[in-house]
């Protein structure tokens, strides 16, 4: 489990296949094999490291689902380790599991980003949402992405300064929202025939 709120801006040292190196020092501080880092937002595993680096294996449904498989060696990546039961949460509960990749319309720091059908309804005026890993803000919750306000200090320590339009983005909602209508979808599928009513004249009118 993540906030959203980056630690510190890691560079793509390597890759071979489907492994990933990445350069990096505070996310080492405690670092051990088999703990979860969060690269750009996905949740990854550490399977090796050493003095100033780390590695993760990508599996195939994270290159599928992410951009993962577009990073380069030299690339910078958002990285965060995951929370502690005692800190504070600072942006909001990120799981580290992407829900799309959103394309960026216009950059910081009116950040506008297009997302794949089915992603923006999951998107609230003033609701959380995460890019590349950043725990942001919604301004305008729009049919087919949304807005952000990036503030300089976020774009100067996070890649979000460097994203120009055309650039891809995972894109995580907030994990409420999908249990919610979860929850929900079988009672709302069931009230759906109760949404009108007969008048006595025989015609039939909503009640919404």
């Amino acid at each position: 489990m993540f906030t959203g709120i980056v630690e510190e801006l890691g560079t793509v040292a390597r890759i071979d296949g489907s492994r990933l190196r990445i350069a990096a020092r505070t996310v080492l501080d405690d670092a051990a094999v088999g703990d979860s880092i969060a690269v750009n937002g996905c949740c990854v595993t550490v399977v090796a490291l050493g003095e100033g680096w780390w590695e993760a294996d990508v599996t195939p449904e994270t290159l599928a689902r992410t951009t993962m498989g577009g990073l380069a060696a030299g690339d910078a990546v958002n990285l965060e380790r995951p929370v502690r039961v005692t800190d504070r949460l600072g942006g909001h509960i990120v799981q580290g599991h992407v829900d799309g990749v959103g394309e960026v319309v216009a950059p910081a720091p009116d950040l506008h980003v297009r997302v794949p059908p089915g992603v923006a309804r999951y998107t609230v005026e003033k609701g959380s949402v995460t890019v590349d890993g950043v725990s942001l803000t919604v301004v305008d919750a729009l049919d087919d992405g949304f807005t952000v306000a990036v503030i300089p200090h976020t774009a100067e320590v996070t890649t979000l300064g460097r994203c120009r339009p055309g650039a891809r983005v995972n894109v995580e909602v907030d994990v409420i929202a999908k249990y919610v209508e979860r929850l929900l979808s079988g009672h709302l599928a069931g009230a759906a025939p109760d949404q009108s009513r007969a008048d006595p004249a025989g015609e039939t009118r909503s009640t919404s």
